[in-house]
This record gives structure tokens, C-alpha cells and sequence, in this order.
């Protein structure tokens, strides 16, 4: 890599360092990514950002760039550290604790390596020291706070008995055998899993002890039974209004909603689907404040944390409904803390699209570009193309449509022999205007700088069907036929080099296909009617192997 490329790394690195350590995640991870778009091969770059993707709890992300950083050095120690933590964050011990002994075989007295080993090996409590099934719900991270959350089971926690078996289900799940005829259990395990363990075992005793001819379920009755006489109208008022907003009778619906509000100011679900009507009605700073007493009255009587991330959820959708993708996300966010849904995850990741997307196009400024431009030229003809390459990349990012920008940049890369990268901005430069000449010229340059004299020549051909009598695009031409010419040998030798040309020329029915060419020049068209063997043959005439005339 070019001097002044690896200074640009170095510079991205330590600055992606600084934000991390101040704790500005999301800001060390674009840092990070832009010096591995430089340099896609430093494995430190991978392994810094797994760190500040997993700070920012993004720990699928994480595990990939830990991967990538053990593909890239194996002999790393850091690496496996890195791919040990990714896991054991998303709770996949068993492969924690094998990423951590890989490394110990390259350092075995690394201590941060053992104690990985040790922590995952804390969580193995299944047979023979295996991942349970499912893990210990009771070891949780937040599992007092959604015990005290839940209506169900918040009067647990002041049950002294009650707290000593928790405990002892948290240091040793096996010991839940022991407390199965204890309901708080039964209904704490219901919260903590998402599912009503309780009334599934009450359903199944009814059907092996209970009369048959008792048919009414008990927790059903004991449940109105319950309820005053001001909830029960409240639910009610409830229902209708549910009536009333499927029907699209919206001032119907907020007027029931108003009164089961007023009957019992505890239930949050009142305030939840007000702010929906409102949503639907398009008043969405309704929608916002609704939703937001729907959050302070929930944390205020402790209300079941879904229906809280169900507003934070709304307010979000409101957000989004007015193009306010900062703040939709912002809520999005509270609402995955609260509970992690699909929807919430998929709007959120959506918003987060349409946010990048609308600060690209809101970043746009063709005046500004030029005056980037102009900056990079002047740097360019002093031959100090590191910097006039930061002016041309600003100025694509005023005005991405510019094919001319990107030629410029193809041009700058060139002369710091990052081929690839200048390759790309070529092809961009022609994606945008096909017939822009001088993308296919300076690609033509490139790809004869790199001595892919087939793949040269093509294009040259592209700009000269663009311009017959151009004499840049005749001269790459020429040059590249009479190279290919004089030298097949040596082109031969550098075509082989190349994994996908072995392949081709390894397969059988391929050779048979290159002997019918040679023999029977009418049967070409026939084979390039098939786009597998049509792409085959384009390859091996882009590596110079053979030609069509």
C-alpha cells in the first residue's frame, strides 16, 4: 500500500480509538469501517471494531468482524479474545469457551484467555458440562426488573421465602424440580419464558383429578372475580371503543377510551390505544403526548414492560410518520430496551436506512463538490496525491452523481497503484454515464498497468465503439494485441495464475466446447446462446487465453 494510504489508516485508527475510549461507539465503528474500505486486509482494524461493535451491543456484528480478524491473522491471540467475547455475549458458551482455547494454544499463559475459559465454563451447567437448553432463565440479566415489572409477580418480592428460592434457582437451575408445586415459581418462569406455564399445568391437573362436568376454566373466574366494579366497567368501555376504531368511528373510540381512563387511571392500555386512534387520525403530537403519559403512569404503577414498549413503540411510529427518522429511531430503540420485537427491530432498522439515505442527499452540493474539485486538481499537479485524493472523495460526496468526479479519483488512485479501487471508480464513472470516454480510458490504463492485457484490450474496444477514432483508446488497443501476440507464453503463464481460469480449463466439457470452437467456428454461437458458457468464454478472453475475431 502507498505511503500515504497507510497514513490515512493510521490517522482513521487513532481516531476510532479516541471515540471509542470517550464512548462514542457509533462514531469509533465508522472510523473503523472507513480505514478497512482503504485497507481491507489489516486485521486490527477488524478486531478494533468488533470491540466497539460490541460495546455498542451489536454482538452479531461483532462476531463477524472477530471472524474476519481470525481469518486474516490466526496467529493472533487477540483475535480468539475477541471471537470468545462476541459469542459469550450472544450466549453461545460452548463456542466461547472452544474460541478461548484456540487461543491458549497459541499463548497458553494469556490470563485474559483463561478467564474466558473459566466465565463460560460457569455457564456450561448442562450434562457432562454443556450449554443448557434455553440457559437459566433465573440468571438473566434485568430478571429483578421484570419480576417487579410484571403485575403478576411484583408482590413476589416481598415474600421472604420467596426471594430465598429465587436465589437458589439463580446459583442452580436443576433445583426447579424442588419448587414446581410453588405457583409464585410456576408464574415467575411464565413471565421470565413468555409463555403461561401456570395455566397449562392447572389445564392438564383438570383433565386427570377434576368432575367432568365442570367445564369452566378457574383462572378465568378467579381473575373477574378480582377486578372492581370500576374495572370491569372500565374493560367494557374498553371493548367498545375497540368496536368503534375498527370501524374507523374514531371520536367514538376516544370517547369509550376517555371513560375506561376515568374508571381506572392504572390501566395503561387505555392511554396506548387513545394514542392509536390518534395516529390514525393523523394528529400525531396527540399520538406522542398520549403515548408518553402512557409511559410515566406505566413506570409509576409498574406496568408489564411490553405494554410500555408498546408505547415507546408508537411514539415512534409517529415519529416516523412525520420523515423524523432521528427520533423514530431514538424511540425505536427505548421500545427494543423495553422488549425486543420483530416489528420494532425492522422499523428501526428501516428508519435507520431512510436516515443515511436522507443525510447523503441532504449532504449534496454541486457548487461545494467543485470547490473540492478544484482543491484535489491543484494538489494532483503537485504530485501530492494522498490529499488530493480526500478532495475528490469529498467532492463525490457533494455530488455522487458526477461521473467526472470519479474519473478524477480513478486517476488519483492510479498514481498510488491501488489498482482495485480505481477500477471501482471506473466502473461507477461508466455506470453513471455509458458513455462517459474517459471511464472506459483510464480503466483501459489501469487494467494494462496490471498486465491483464484481454480484459485491456475489451475495453479499449467498449471506447471505441463510443469513439472509433479516438487515438488513446487505438494506441491501448494495438498495444494490447501486439503484446498478447509476442509474448503468449508469458500470458498464458499469468492467465493460470488466476483460480476461476484453472477451473474453467479443468472442466471436461469445457475443453470439448474450446475444440469445437477451434474446429467449427459456426458452433460459437451456439454455446453463446447458454450464459454459463457464455461467461466462461468471457473470462478466458478477458485473460488473454483466446481470442474471437
Amino acid at each position: 500500500m502507498a505511503e500515504g494510504l497507510q497514513k490515512k489508516v493510521a490517522e482513521l485508527k487513532d481516531q476510532g480509538n479516541r471515540a471509542l475510549t470517550s464512548g462514542d461507539t457509533k462514531e469509533a465503528i465508522r472510523l473503523y469501517g472507513e480505514a478497512i474500505k482503504i485497507d481491507p486486509n489489516n486485521h486490527v482494524l477488524y478486531s478494533n471494531r468488533s470491540a466497539a461493535l460490541a460495546k455498542a451491543s451489536n454482538y452479531e456484528l461483532a462476531l463477524v468482524d472477530a471472524n474476519k480478524t481470525v481469518e486474516l491473522k490466526p496467529d493472533w491471540v487477540k483475535g480468539y479474545s475477541r471471537k470468545g467475547a462476541a459469542l459469550s455475549f450472544l450466549g453461545r458458551y460452548e463456542e466461547a469457551k472452544m474460541a478461548y482455547e484456540e487461543g491458549l494454544k497459541l499463548d497458553p499463559e494469556n490470563q485474559q484467555l483463561k478467564d474466558g475459559v473459566k466465565d463460560t465454563q460457569a455457564h456450561l451447567t448442562g450434562p457432562a458440562g454443556s450449554q443448557p437448553l434455553g440457559g437459566n432463565p433465573f440468571a438473566a440479566p434485568g430478571i429483578m426488573e421484570r419480576i417487579q415489572r410484571d403485575p403478576r409477580t411484583k408482590g413476589f418480592l416481598a415474600q421472604p421465602d420467596y426471594m430465598d428460592k429465587l436465589k437458589q434457582l439463580q446459583q442452580n437451575p436443576q433445583a426447579l424440580g424442588n419448587h414446581l408445586q410453588d405457583p409464585r415459581i410456576m408464574t415467575t418462569l411464565s413471565v421470565l419464558l413468555g409463555v403461561d406455564l401456570q395455566q397449562a399445568r392447572e389445564e392438564d391437573m383438570d383433565q386427570r383429578s377434576s368432575p367432568p362436568a365442570k367445564d369452566e376454566p378457574e383462572p378465568m373466574e378467579e381473575e373477574e372475580e378480582e377486578l372492581t366494579d370500576a374495572q370491569k366497567e372500565a374493560k367494557e368501555e374498553k371493548k367498545k371503543g375497540n368496536e368503534a376504531y375498527k370501524k374507523k368511528d374514531f371520536e367514538t373510540a376516544l370517547q369509550h377510551y376517555d371513560k375506561a381512563i376515568e374508571l381506572d387511571a392504572d390501566d395503561i392500555t387505555f392511554l396506548t390505544n387513545k394514542a392509536a386512534v390518534y395516529y390514525e387520525m393523523d394528529r400525531l403530537e396527540d399520538c406522542i403526548k398520549e403515548s408518553q403519559k402512557a409511559i410515566e403512569r406505566g413506570r409509576e404503577v409498574r406496568s408489564d414492560f411490553k405494554l410500555i414498549a408498546k408505547a415507546f413503540f408508537r411514539i415512534g411510529q409517529a415519529y416516523f410518520k412525520e420523515d423524523k427518522y432521528k427520533d423514530a429511531i431514538t424511540y425505536y430503540n427505548k421500545s427494543l430496551t423495553e422488549h425486543r420485537t420483530p416489528e420494532a427491530l425492522k422499523k428501526c432498522q428501516e428508519a435507520e436506512k431512510l436516515l443515511k439515505e436522507y443525510e447523503a442527499k441532504s449532504y449534496v452540493d454541486p457548487e461545494k463538490a467543485e470547490e473540492e474539485k478544484a482543491l484535489g486538481n491543484e494538489l494532483f499537479q503537485k504530485g501530492d496525491y494522498p490529499n488530493a485524493l480526500n478532495h475528490y472523495s469529498e467532492a463525490i460526496k457533494r455530488n455522487p452523481e458526477d461521473p467526472k468526479l470519479f474519473s478524477n479519483r480513478a486517476f488519483c488512485y492510479t498514481k498510488l497503484a491501488e489498482w482495485q479501487l480505481g477500477i471501482k471508480d471506473c466502473d461507477e464513472c461508466v455506470r453513471l454515464d455509458p458513455k462517459f470516454l474517459k471511464g472506459y480510458l483510464r480503466k483501459g490504463a489501469i487494467l494494462q498497468a496490471m498486465k491483464q492485457w484481454g480484459r485491456a484490450q475489451d475495453v479499449y474496444s467498449k471506447a471505441l465503439d463510443i469513439e472509433p477514432n479516438n487515438p488513446e483508446a487505438n494506441e491501448g488497443y494495438k498495444k494490447c494485441l501486439q503484446t498478447m501476440s509476442q509474448d503468449p507464453e508469458e500470458i498464458k503463464k499469468r492467465a493460470m495464475a488466476d483460480p476461476e481460469v484453472q477451473q474453467i480449463m479443468s472442466d471436461p466439457a469445457m475443453r470439448v466446447i474450446l475444440d469445437q470452437m477451434q474446429n467449427e467456428p459456426g458452433a460459437l454461437n451456439d454455446h453463446l446462446q447458454n450464459p454459463e458458457i457464455r461467461a466462461k468464454i468471457q473470462k478466458l478472453m478477458e485473460s488473454g487465453l483466446i481470442q474471437i475475431r
